[in-house]
């Protein structure tokens, strides 16, 4: 069977992506959206920032899973992936939705318990993923791609590597893989205008099976790592590009919008400026990330090893601890910095003293076992 090298920039990249959806929870209760939890007052420009992170955080986590997927299959027959994917996925997750999610709903209706465990005892009536919804994603991501991994890791995947391989060697190859994405967002989006996570809103698990999928395939296409590196500054002034387009377009005032383009239509601008900056700025992260991040070290290891249980702490972390922070007096800036930072001590805590000691935990958290 064959077998895939390590890359320690994607390890890298998901340590920082998954910093960043923390960071993206943190400011949820001050941008004006409707989170579990908000502040009285909300602020514009964090808004205005966030909805950059928003296009893709997210993508790239899907991005790095595909990689981690081929990975993780490299290592065993379809049988034992499957059972794999299960211990680190769906056993978190069932985890998850009883222990630790609870919280978080608790504090969304805590007016209407006398405590929580009052609020405990009816747990069937609310039943939720919240934020575990991407391992709920991951797992059906997963298995329903064992055909393609088998395909494209197989002798009869030869051709069809080379012939991405050569179309991705020159200077816009990579870019014009933004084509697809963008009409599956906008066409997908016409039928399933949602913006729910739940895997049967297509509109929202083709666009992240899109990069899932472009994971998988680099992984298994040595080339195409050498065209995103390359290409890295090339690509890195399209991103410049694209993200001037987004920020016109989003920054673009209603009255002189709706001068030109009826709603729909204006909708569809957005998913189309929205996917390229998705795209665009991951393929530079992409290429970057060989040059800063080509090394392991000690650090990453111990953050590689952590990162999965602080994210799916993190949530649950953060609402309960918000609810109290926001009740203060305090301006939007003091409460971010309190938040951010007694959520992150926090987190930190639990996971060195409940989660890295233990066994039982450490397999509730899809952790592997500690090394002797």
């Amino acid at each position: 069977m064959q077998k895939t090298q390590r890359r320690y920039d994607l390890d890298w990249w998901r340590v920082i992506s998954i910093f960043l959806v923390f960071l993206h929870h943190v400011g949820m209760p001050f941008n004006g959206d409707n989170f579990h939890i908000m502040n009285e007052s909300s602020s514009k420009l964090l808004d205005d920032v966030m909805v950059f992170f928003e296009q893709f955080r997210l993508p790239l986590l899907f991005i790095i899973s595909g990689t981690g997927t081929v990975f993780a299959f490299s290592k065993r027959t379809w049988k034992q992936f499957i059972k794999e994917r299960a211990s680190r996925l769906l056993i978190p997750l069932i985890f998850g939705v009883f222990i630790i999610v609870p919280p978080q709903t608790y504090i969304e209706n805590i007016n209407s318990y006398a405590s929580f465990i009052d609020f405990y005892k009816n747990i069937l009536n609310h039943i939720e993923v919240n934020h575990l919804w991407f391992i709920e994603n991951l797992f059906y991501l997963s298995v329903l791609h064992i055909p393609f991994i088998l395909f494209i890791r197989s002798k009869a995947a030869i051709t069809f590597k080379k012939a991405i391989g050569h179309f991705c060697a020159k200077p816009l190859g990579m870019v014009t893989f933004v084509i697809p994405l963008i009409l599956l967002k906008i066409i997908s989006k016409k039928y399933y205008p949602e913006d729910n996570t739940d895997i049967t809103n297509l509109s929202t698990t083709l666009f992240y099976g899109y990069f899932f999928i472009a994971g998988i395939t680099l992984a298994a296409t040595t080339s195409l790592w050498s065209s995103l590196r390359k290409y890295r500054k090339y690509n890195l002034f399209l991103t410049g590009v694209a993200i001037l387009l987004f920020y016109t377009y989003y920054f673009l005032p209603n009255d002189i919008a709706s001068a030109y383009w009826d709603i729909p239509t204006r909708w569809t601008i957005w998913y189309g400026v929205s996917a390229l900056v998705s795209w665009t700025v991951i393929i530079t992260l992409l290429g970057y990330g060989q040059e800063w991040f080509a090394k392991s070290s000690v650090v990453l290891t111990k953050l590689n090893e952590a990162i999965y249980p602080f994210y799916i702490l993190h949530q649950t972390v953060l609402i309960v601890i918000g609810y109290y922070v926001l009740q203060q007096s305090w301006n939007i800036p003091v409460k971010l910095s309190v938040l951010a930072i007694t959520s992150f001590i926090v987190i930190i805590f639990i996971y060195r003293l409940m989660v890295y000691p233990l066994k039982i935990t450490r397999f509730l958290f899809g952790m592997k076992k500690r090394a002797n």
